[in-house]
């Protein structure tokens, strides 16, 4: 993919996730399994309250939030879209939590952190959205101190994908950048991660759409009664996608994984 279109990707990645659409039907959790997923990480990679954790594609905040009031720990969020850094900077305020975090604009392929500066990395449903999935992972490492912990969750998937789903709106539903579990491990270990533990999270990626399906049909009610104006989103195509992933998770194309990794030997 050129330069362009990765570029183009980001923006509407960053753009899309940052709309009030989105927060309809998702909230300010952009990923399967929501917070308790988000803790379940934290246990998985021992999360302590002296290491330094950094949150790639921190959205709104909510999970960086979550680990900072859970574990103690102090949290890095880094994401493109600079309403979400607003926010998860005020919501850290708000919840009382502003000296364990700290929110910075910036990009997964590019991570504007000094080399070892962490102890522990997170990314919740969104390496899969990265073009360039070898260089995010190269600088995951970079920014890991050598023995630093990697808890990523995300897309997978068990073979090519439809050609319907091969579209800008399938990356930024993360489903068309999705690879396979062993892919994705493969990318990893040759960036420099080892010491590989995978488990199976595909219910709470059900448990997602179901509910993203339930709160389709409450907006197309709202819209039908003029209650709500959708612009030029194209209510019929999400429930179009919404369907077909449905059906692709029910057939084991698409499932969701939790991979977790030490960096170094």
């Amino acid at each position: 993919m050129d330069e362009v279109g990765s570029r183009e990707i980001k923006i509407c990645c960053a753009t899309f996730y940052e709309s009030d659409l989105v927060r309809i039907f998702l909230g300010d959790i952009l990923h399967p399994g929501g917070l308790a997923l988000t803790e379940h990480v934290g246990n998985v990679i021992g999360l302590n309250l002296d290491d330094r954790v950094l949150d790639v594609a921190c959205g709104r905040g909510a999970s960086a939030v979550h680990l900072a009031e859970t574990f103690g720990c102090h949290v890095t969020g880094l994401d493109y879209g600079a309403e979400n850094v607003a926010a998860a900077i005020a919501l850290a305020a708000d919840r009382g939590v502003a000296h364990l975090t700290a929110f910075r604009q910036g990009d997964a392929e590019g991570l504007p952190f000094d080399d070892g500066a962490f102890d522990a990395l997170i990314s919740e449903c969104s390496f899969c959205t990265f073009p360039d999935k070898f260089t995010a992972a190269e600088e995951m490492a970079r920014v890991l101190r050598q023995g630093g912990r990697l808890g990523l969750t995300d897309m997978t998937v068990s073979g090519p994908l439809p050609e319907d789903l091969e579209s800008l709106l399938g990356w930024v539903a993360c489903i068309a950048g999705a690879a396979t579990p062993e892919e994705y491990v493969a990318t990893l270990r040759t960036a420099g991660f080892t010491h590989f533990t995978l488990e199976d999270q595909g219910h709470a990626l059900l448990e997602l759409v179901d509910e993203v399906r339930r709160k389709l049909l409450g907006v197309e009610l709202a819209v039908g009664l003029g209650k709500l104006d959708l612009a030029d989103l194209d209510l019929s195509e999400g429930k179009r996608l919404a369907r077909r992933a449905v059906e692709l998770i029910q057939n084991g194309v698409v499932g969701y994984t939790l991979i977790a990794a030490k960096c170094g030997s």
